[in-house]
């Protein structure tokens, strides 16, 4: 297995629920090892950099404004954004998180815990995490300045 680094968003639903913490403890017992952190006010431009490749989808202009919190009543669009590093460290973050549907999501996993479909139909999944190394790695340097992670450890 290869060591990865993987970006989580907790999103605007996540902060405003209150559900920071219960997500970090959920990714800390996981063993993977976090490396970066900060919140971030999500500019339109962040957001649709992030979400490109869904461009061309029919909730694309929703999903901008639920990443940037336009449905949570923040005024400054803000995530916590996080990357963890280990062995298959896409995978097993992915499956903390569960299905990006929260109807689908595993029960236990945090989407299947705390995620919902509002009545207007927008999914408020808590958390975003990267789906493949590719992604992983755009979705890091888009959040992360280098120096903004921490090194990995020499030995």
């Amino acid at each position: 297995m290869a060591i990865q680094q993987t970006l989580i968003l907790i999103k605007p639903d996540g902060l405003k629920r209150r559900l920071t913490g219960l997500s970090i403890d959920r990714l800390d017992a996981s063993g993977l090892e976090m490396v970066a952190a900060r919140v971030v006010s999500v500019s339109d431009a962040l957001a649709r950099e992030h979400y490109k490749s869904l461009s061309d989808k029919p909730f694309f202009a929703n999903l901008i404004r639920y990443i940037r919190g336009e449905f949570h009543g923040f005024k400054d669009s803000r995530v916590l954004a996080l990357v963890y590093r280990g062995e298959d460290a896409i995978k097993r973050v992915r499956a903390i998180a569960g299905a990006t549907n929260p109807e689908q999501a595993e029960p236990g996993t945090l989407r299947g815990s705390f995620g919902r479909i509002t009545t207007e139909g927008q999914f408020e999944n808590v958390i975003h995490a990267s789906s493949d190394p590719a992604d992983a790695e755009r979705e890091v340097a888009l959040w992360f300045k280098p120096e903004e992670i921490l090194a990995a450890p020499q030995g």
